[in-house]
């Protein structure tokens, strides 16, 4: 009996809130650039309106032209793993083998590039909204990663207002996010219970704040005007480096080396929690594939050695990593810089496909884990950042969260 069928028996026997959230897992070292493409984005967290295609791609470097394949779920708004049945929100099959991929071409670094596209022969429709964790596994049923994506339908408006931090303490640093919900044709049982909000700050699920209430309610229109509640660290612009020519230095990048693959050293940084915050546009954490004189990034893009260095004095208490959606902001081995007595630097390289890409340092507590953004970067109410808004609506008796709505705002806009 294989993992992935021993799972599906479990979901079966184990009562589902034994479960807990699911969790997306990290790749081995030998896959990179994982990223979705839809009409509007690369790169960042999918979501989708039902009936727009999914379109998942990757690179695997160890040369094999191995076999992946994907098996999709369906969770509840917190990411607990829902009841509906594979046949109620799937048309067809999964746990597919993924037909699509190419070999590299001129590249240092070999690799294969797979790309997966719903619908498709086997999965011909995802049929309900909500929460979905998309899972591959290699030719021996062995998981490789999961990522998360939502699919919504546009049953009513989310208006989303970006405001100072209304608690004083934290004015200068923090920023909160106001919504109203109209529901012009659609009408809800209980909104109180009944509603579940998501609030995303750019496209990182891993700070997103859930499980909010409307506090009033005008008409046709749920009000959310919290104090604290819905306030995130502002944070700050993020840090950035293109290596488009692998052959020269480029943006952000001192000096290149030809070893095994190309390596691009970038310029050291200092912290900038104790500097005045300077407006520096970037993409919010996301990273953009990019090569000059290449027809086809997804096979003729290579990868390079990227050195990353910090100037700060060590810190007994905490570990540093490179943080960004370049691996979906997940903390991993191969994100830790370490400290190098010598020139006084926190170090470290990750293996990385061209482009432009932003990134930002923070700290991890060694003995809690806790994660501070803001430690090296500072938090500044300024900052330009990206909030999405979900809604999910389940009615009385109903089985599922619908995700009903979907707005969207930017903090260049925001207001006292």
């Amino acid at each position: 009996m294989n993992k992935k069928t021993i799972y599906l028996l479990l979901l079966i026997i184990i009562p589902i809130s034994a479960l807990g959230q699911a969790v997306e897992v990290s790749p081995p070292d030998f896959i990179k650039t994982i990223k979705f493409k839809s009409n509007t984005t690369q790169g960042q967290l999918p979501i989708l309106k039902l009936g727009e295609p999914l379109v998942l791609e990757f690179d695997a470097l160890n040369a094999n032209e191995e076999d992946f394949y994907y098996v999709i779920e369906h969770f509840n708004y917190d990411w607990t793993p829902s009841v509906l049945a594979k046949a109620e929100y799937l048309r067809g099959l999964d746990n597919q083998r993924i037909l699509e991929y190419y070999n590299s071409f001129n590249t240092y670094q070999v690799y294969s590039h797979y790309k997966l596209q719903i619908p498709n022969i086997q999965t011909r429709a995802i049929l309900k909204t909500g929460n979905y964790m998309i899972s591959i596994y290699d030719d021996y049923d062995e998981l490789m990663f999961s990522r998360k994506f939502m699919v919504y339908e546009d049953l009513v408006n989310v208006g989303v207002n970006i405001k100072r931090s209304r608690d004083v303490k934290f004015v200068a640093e923090k920023q909160s996010v106001d919504m109203v919900i109209a529901t012009n044709s659609f009408n809800f049982n209980n909104p109180l219970e009944t509603i579940n909000t998501v609030i995303i700050q750019n496209n990182n699920l891993n700070t997103s704040i859930s499980g909010l209430r409307p506090q009033y309610t005008l008409g046709n229109q749920l009000i959310y005007r919290y104090v604290e509640e819905s306030a995130f660290w502002g944070g700050n612009e993020y840090l950035f480096f293109e290596n488009k020519d692998v052959r020269a230095a480029n943006v952000g990048v001192q000096f290149i080396d030809l070893k095994d693959i190309y390596h691009s050293y970038l310029f050291t940084n200092i912290p900038r929690w104790d500097r005045p915050y300077t407006y520096n546009p970037d993409i919010n954490g996301n990273f953009q594939i990019t090569a000059i004189d290449r027809t086809d990034l997804d096979v003729e893009a290579d990868y390079t050695m990227v050195h990353f260095s910090l100037l700060h004095e060590e810190l007994k208490d905490k570990n540093i990593h490179i943080y960004g959606n370049f691996n979906a902001f997940a903390i991993e081995p191969i994100t830790q810089l370490f400290y190098n007595t010598e020139n006084g630097k926190y170090e470290g390289m990750i293996r990385l496909k061209q482009g432009f890409y932003n990134y930002k340092f923070v700290a991890i507590d060694k003995y809690t884990g806790t994660l501070d953004e803001g430690f090296i970067s500072g938090n500044f109410w300024q900052t330009e950042n990206n909030y999405k808004v979900l809604v999910y609506y389940r009615d009385l008796g109903a089985r599922y969260d619908r995700l009903i709505g979907y707005g969207e705002a930017n903090s260049v806009d925001i207001s006292n």
